[in-house]
């Protein structure tokens, strides 16, 4: 059976057996991502599991979740019911409604959002409704994949790949680091920064801290990292910035804030509580001041160019206009 809008839509109670035959626009992709794709709905921890177990088979043998799909290899997905394993509540019908509304851009080949704070880039962790799954629900006949991913508390752009050569060519634009994507956001930063543009290269070393939670210092045995810090206007005491950045290591910015003494208002990780707590009560800032505003590169090998841009989110207006 090939891959036609049948095996596309949701999963209803209990599912068949079902052979997939990989297009051309699927070929590279992880099997895993393929499976959550076409098991809408399903945990991912179900689908390790089918994967571990034998259920699901690659050309008639088994195949770990890693794996590189290629064009025309058959797989099969084997009966799942989700009842079994406590079938999950589609999105908030507000939610849904609120993240159509966040839909920045979109083309043939292109999702962008301008993903509210608080919404995480996928699910996991306790979180039922990430960006990605929200939006498979939204466009079901997609097969929407993450280019890249935001921190939860972060807003802005963030882009999903609807045919699978622009997540490949975006991708391998990302892994470029220095130039293959120009990323730029906005950040309120705490203090008075320097005038013109302050560059902190500095390397980034993700550590876990009891309970799994990722913690990133500064660290010489780190990755190679570089942010600009612009100061574009002095607001009560601090500096409303613009950052740009040449590499997209996890918490980058807010690590580099902090790094050199200015760190993002509004950072629970990387603040000072003190100082976040007077944010709250004087401005009503109640989360990080931390915005993805624009994403500039170019497809087809340099031929198609895009700019995308996301407006500063409204509370984060609102609270520098009350900052004066």
């Amino acid at each position: 059976m090939n891959d036609s809008e049948q095996n596309r839509k949701p999963l209803a109670a209990k599912t068949g057996v079902r052979v997939v035959t990989i297009a051309e626009d699927r070929d590279g992709q992880r099997l895993d991502n393929f499976l959550l794709g076409q098991l809408k709905g399903a945990p991912r921890s179900l689908v390790y599991k089918l994967v571990r177990s034998g259920q699901v088979r690659v050309n008639g043998g088994r195949a770990k979740a890693e794996r590189k799909l290629e064009s025309g290899d058959e797989v099969r997905i084997p009966p799942v019911n989700l009842v079994e394993v406590g079938e999950k509540a589609p999105p908030p019908s507000g939610f849904l409604q609120r993240m159509e509304q966040a839909i920045v851009f979109e083309d043939a080949r292109l999702l962008v959002l301008n993903k509210p704070s608080g919404v995480a880039s996928h699910g996991g962790s306790g979180i039922s409704h990430g960006a990605i799954e929200t939006m498979r629900v939204l466009r079901p006949n997609l097969n929407l994949e993450l280019v890249h991913r935001l921190d939860r508390d972060t807003s802005g752009l963030l882009v999903m790949a609807k045919k699978r050569s622009a997540l490949t060519e975006l991708q391998a634009l990302m892994r470029e680091d220095r130039g293959g994507i120009q990323k730029r956001y906005l950040a309120l930063l705490v203090g008075r920064m320097p005038d013109g543009v302050m560059s902190v290269d500095a390397p980034l070393h993700v550590g876990l801290r009891q309970g799994g939670e990722r913690h990133v210092q500064v660290n010489p045995a780190g990755k190679g990292s570089l942010s600009h810090f612009r100061v574009l206007e002095r607001r009560g005491g601090h500096s409303y910035c613009e950052v740009r950045i040449e590499t997209g290591r996890t918490h980058q910015i807010r690590v580099h804030a902090q790094h050199i003494g200015h760190a993002v208002a509004g950072d629970d990780k990387y603040g000072d509580p003190a100082i976040n707590k007077r944010f709250r009560e004087q401005i009503g800032l109640k989360r990080l001041f931390l915005h993805a505003a624009s994403l500039e590169f170019a497809l087809d090998a340099g031929k198609t160019p895009y700019l995308l841009n996301a407006p500063l989110a409204e509370e984060l207006g609102e609270a520098l206009s009350r900052l004066g």
